[in-house]
C-alpha cells in the first residue's frame, strides 16, 4: 500500500484483506464472551472490515455486560444478549438461553439523519435511553484524528433528538510495538500483505510509549467527554474510552496497563460506571415515577448463569449487579 494519506481509517486494509474470505461460520447473533476473548479476536483479525467481523465480537461484550453488570433488561437491547431472565419469589432470576440472541443494529432517528448504532437499550414509551458506539482501527494511525469529524457528528446527530440519551463511544487500537516481538506478529515476507506491518501501523515507540499521534488523539478525545447534563453541549459523549490492545502472542487481547494514564477519564474501568451513574440521575433518580420501567434490575446470585460448572459461563471480569 502506498504511504499516501487515506481518507477513511476504517478502510485502510479492505485493499490488502481484498483476497481473504470473511468467514461463513462466523456467528450472525449475539454471543457470550469476555473482553480478552473479543479484544483477542480484534488483535488477530485479518480480513476485511466491511463486515465489522473485527469488531462485532466487543458489541457483544458490551452487550452481555450491560445485561450481567447493569441490571438492563436483555429484550431492551440491540443486539440481544443470549439471556432470559423471571422473576421467582421477589428476586430476579437470569438464565443463559442461546435461542433468544439476536444480533444486527440499532437504527436510531437522528436530529440530522438516522443512523444504526452498535448497542442501543430501547426503553418502552421512552425511546433509546443508553447507547455505545464501538471503533476499531488496525493501523495507519497518523489518520487518527480524521476520525474527530465523524465522531463529533454522530454524538450531535443523535443527541439533537434524544438529548437525555447516554451515548458512550468504545475506541480500540492494536498496540503494535516497534520492538523485536513486531517481527512475529508482522509475519515473513510470504505473509498475506494485511499482516506486514507498517511504519505508520506502529503504536509503540520503541521506548514503550504511545506514538505522537495516538497522544494527539488521546488528548482529542478528552474534549469529547464529560458531558453530565441534558442541557450541556449536544457534541460531547456521556463516556469516552481509548484502549490499547497487546499484540504479542502471549499477551494477545490484553489491554495495555501503561497507556492511558491511571488518571484518565478514558480508561476503560471508568467507561461503564460513568454510563450507569449518568443513566441513574436522569432516569431513576430524576423521574421516580417512571422507576418501574426505568430502574436497573438486581439478579439473583442464584441465578443460573452466574453459576460456575463444568459448563460454565466465559470469566466474567467485572462485578454482576446483585441483588442484596
Amino acid at each position: 500500500m502506498p504511504d499516501q494519506e487515506i481518507p477513511d481509517p476504517e478502510l485502510v486494509e479492505e485493499d490488502d484483506a481484498a483476497d481473504l474470505p470473511e468467514d461463513p461460520h462466523f456467528p450472525k447473533t449475539c454471543q457470550w464472551t469476555s473482553e480478552r476473548a473479543a479484544l483477542a479476536h480484534f488483535a488477530s483479525y485479518y480480513g476485511a472490515t466491511q463486515s465489522q467481523q473485527h469488531i462485532k465480537p466487543l458489541h457483544w461484550y458490551v452487550a452481555c455486560r450491560l445485561v450481567i453488570e447493569g441490571g438492563f433488561r436483555p429484550d431492551e437491547i440491540t443486539p440481544r444478549p443470549p439471556f432470559d431472565f423471571k422473576k421467582k419469589k421477589g428476586e430476579w432470576h437470569l438464565s443463559y438461553n442461546p435461542e433468544l440472541s439476536r444480533g444486527g443494529e440499532a437504527t436510531v432517528l437522528g436530529g440530522l439523519k438516522t443512523k444504526n448504532v452498535d448497542i442501543v437499550v430501547n426503553k418502552p414509551g421512552l425511546g433509546p435511553v443508553l447507547a455505545v458506539s464501538c471503533k476499531g482501527m488496525t493501523g495507519a494511525f497518523r489518520n487518527l484524528t480524521n476520525r474527530m469529524e465523524e465522531t463529533i457528528g454522530e454524538c450531535t446527530n443523535l443527541h439533537i433528538t434524544y438529548p437525555a440519551m447516554v451515548f458512550g463511544y468504545l475506541f480500540v487500537i492494536r498496540a503494535n510495538r516497534l520492538i523485536e516481538q513486531a517481527v512475529a506478529i508482522a509475519g515473513d515476507e510470504d505473509a498475506p500483505a494485511a499482516r506486514q506491518l507498517k511504519a505508520n501501523d506502529i503504536a509503540m515507540a520503541a521506548g514503550g510509549e504511545p506514538v505522537e499521534s495516538i497522544i494527539r488523539f488521546h488528548s482529542a478525545l478528552r474534549e469529547l467527554t464529560g458531558r453530565r447534563g441534558i442541557r450541556n453541549d449536544v457534541s460531547r459523549y456521556e463516556a469516552v474510552s481509548l484502549a490499547l490492545v497487546e499484540m504479542a502472542d502471549a499477551e494477545m487481547g490484553a489491554l495495555l496497563p501503561t497507556y492511558p494514564d491511571e488518571d484518565s477519564p478514558l480508561r476503560l474501568e471508568r467507561f461503564f460506571e460513568t454510563l450507569y451513574l449518568r443513566y441513574d440521575e436522569r432516569y431513576v433518580y430524576s423521574a421516580p415515577d417512571l422507576k418501574s420501567v426505568t430502574q436497573r434490575l438486581e439478579w439473583s446470585p442464584n441465578s443460573a448463569a452466574l453459576q460456575i460448572g463444568d459448563k460454565g459461563p466465559p470469566p466474567i471480569d467485572y462485578a454482576p449487579r446483585l441483588a442484596e
